[in-house]
């Protein structure tokens, strides 16, 4: 009875996890539908001229406002540049105008000159005012801005695939560096194996030169007594003798004595 209480127990406790699981929602647009991922590109289906803000601070005079904007691409505005905004629900057909002074995340400051085209109250243009602003500029630096974002995630490809060999290098390091030190000890054994064989065969390359040599240093003893055997004179006796009494001073006839000859 115990045991099955405590199998009820678990049981209830997972019913309630599964009730409280985490729901994924999709990312929807204004009209319910799934936008696609552009990659955070410019969007040829978008109208970059227009967008909203709110003034959210003024300076004394009022000509000077703080305008909050929940899209950031203002952030590609620069000091200078010219726009044009209506108050938003306002009847009046006109644009004002205003000048770019400051730039920050999702705030911009403008100077405007007059807020009499778009502004029925002209005396006092109140705090938390919707602004519609429209301006080509940001169009184009848009346009400028994604183009060098292109530049840039090639760039960054480019760098990951590098870091990526990097650590793959880095990963199999030490196998890599077993691997090249078995190579080159093989390459030296196989350096040290030819070395020994060289040396053996040049040991018994001597010893048979030894041999050969004590062998043909007796050829040659014959071969020189046979040469001094086979020796042919080419001078007679008497002739020979007469000249090597004429060395010694014995006295002798001056001439050699004509040979008879039998």
């Amino acid at each position: 009875m115990k045991a099955f209480g405590e199998l009820l127990f678990i049981i209830m406790i997972l019913s309630s996890v599964s009730s409280y699981g985490i729901i994924l929602t999709p990312k929807l647009d204004n009209e319910g539908q799934v936008t696609k991922d552009n990659n955070h590109y410019m969007d040829p289906e978008v109208d970059y001229t227009r967008f909203g803000g709110r003034v959210t601070d003024k300076d004394k005079s009022g000509h000077i406002l703080k305008i909050h904007v929940e899209n950031n691409n203002t952030k590609f505005l620069k000091a200078g540049d010219v726009v044009k905004f209506k108050v938003n629900n306002q009847d009046l057909g006109e644009y004002c105008e205003a000048n770019i002074r400051s730039i920050e995340d999702f705030y911009f400051t403008i100077y405007v000159t007059t807020f009499s085209k778009c502004w029925k109250n002209a005396q006092y243009f109140p705090r938390g005012l919707q602004l519609n602003f429209v301006t080509k500029k940001l169009e184009q630096r848009v346009f400028e801005a994604s183009k060098y974002r292109e530049l840039l995630i090639l760039r960054k490809e480019s760098f990951l695939k590098q870091l990526n060999d990097i650590n793959q290098f880095l990963w199999t390091y030490d196998q890599a560096r077993l691997q090249a030190a078995a190579e080159f000890d093989q390459q030296i054994n196989q350096l040290e194996r030819e070395k020994q064989i060289a040396l053996d065969n040049l040991i018994q390359k001597k010893q048979e030169n030894i041999l050969l040599q004590s062998e043909l240093i007796k050829k040659l003893d014959i071969l020189d007594q046979d040469l001094k055997h086979y020796k042919v004179e080419r001078q007679e006796y008497l002739e020979d003798r007469w000249a090597m009494d004429q060395d010694l001073d014995i006295p002798v006839l001056r001439r050699p004595q004509e040979m008879k000859h039998p």
